[in-house]
């Protein structure tokens, strides 16, 4: 098996990234805003933040590469969401822009991160692997990698299901999806080329108002597998959960590279009320980002 030590030196070697910074998803801002659940959500799930009342969230909105590149550059987009709980506790979602993960296995996905980035060798990763294949191309039918306008009108999929518990202890598995409220009609009447376009994009349309995300769930049924990231809910119910509402972006409170006070948004984070499945990507994801914090502590590449 792939031990996250040996998966993030191959992660961080295939970008070349700098130290200190994040194996994957290394450019991104940080923004606060509030989350409110919806009724039904609260019926569902007894998880302090779905409550009904609002609640204050960290966001961070990043370019899913381990190097920082310009906005213009293809890429998977990342929208990472930290509910704070009035105990001081905190549970988070990492959503992409992909809907799927490709595989359920972290070496097939070491080995095509690797591959996309010298796009020479992805045809023969894909013929060796041919299960990832659908992802992939349903990433690009998506246009799941690509330049978008801006984070506020970008749907993101938190890919792994978790268990509701309400107040009762039933239990209910669903997977979050992060859906725009915003449209071009919201657009600012400016336009944004540099390296840097979406964050500003970003700040000059929240000097306008609040930028807010609905946060639906599927919920899963018969035929439903939520112990497998790759799995596909067809038919699935869904609810409106409740609004992520993003008011401002707030300064780096990890203070830049090779800090020595990350932020972490960990999808193997709960709280009571929440469950995590078997799936082993979700599985192995938190010491995966546990050796990616250790490196950016010590400056280490």
């Amino acid at each position: 098996m792939l031990t996250p030590e040996r998966a993030i030196e191959r992660l961080r070697a295939a970008f070349g990234g700098p130290s200190g910074y994040r194996t994957l998803h290394a450019k991104g801002r940080f923004y606060s805003g509030t989350f409110t659940a919806t009724p039904e959500a609260t019926a569902l799930c007894r998880a302090g933040h779905l409550d009904g009342a609002p609640h204050e969230v960290t966001v961070r909105w990043s370019n899913a590469g381990g190097r920082p590149r310009a906005d213009g550059k293809p890429d998977i987009r990342g929208m990472a969401v930290k509910f704070h709980l009035p105990d001081g506790s905190a549970t988070d979602l990492l959503g992409q822009t992909s809907p799927r993960f490709p595989t359920d296995d972290a070496e097939v996905f070491v080995a095509l991160t690797e591959a996309s980035e010298k796009p020479l060798t992805l045809p023969l990763f894909l013929a060796r692997h041919p299960g990832v294949l659908p992802t992939v191309l349903a990433s690009f039918r998506s246009g799941a990698i690509g330049s978008p306008t801006s984070f506020a009108e970008v749907t993101f999929y938190p890919i792994h299901a978790y268990g509701w518990l309400d107040a009762e202890g039933r239990r209910t598995w669903v997977r979050y999806v992060f859906r725009p409220t915003a449209t071009r009609a919201d657009r600012v009447d400016r336009e944004f080329s540099g390296p840097e376009r979406l964050t500003e994009e970003l700040a000059a349309r929240l000097e306008g108002g609040p930028v807010t995300h609905e946060v639906w769930v599927q919920l899963a049924g018969a035929g439903h597998d939520p112990h497998r990231a790759t799995s596909v809910w067809s038919g699935a119910r869904e609810l409106l959960a409740g609004r992520v509402v993003v008011t401002a972006e707030v300064p780096d409170p990890e203070g830049g590279p090779a800090t020595s006070t990350p932020v972490v948004f960990d999808p193997g984070r709960v709280v009571d009320g929440l469950e995590l499945s078997d799936d082993p990507i979700l599985r192995y994801r938190p010491g995966a980002y546990s050796e990616s914090v250790s490196r950016r502590m010590s400056g280490a590449s």
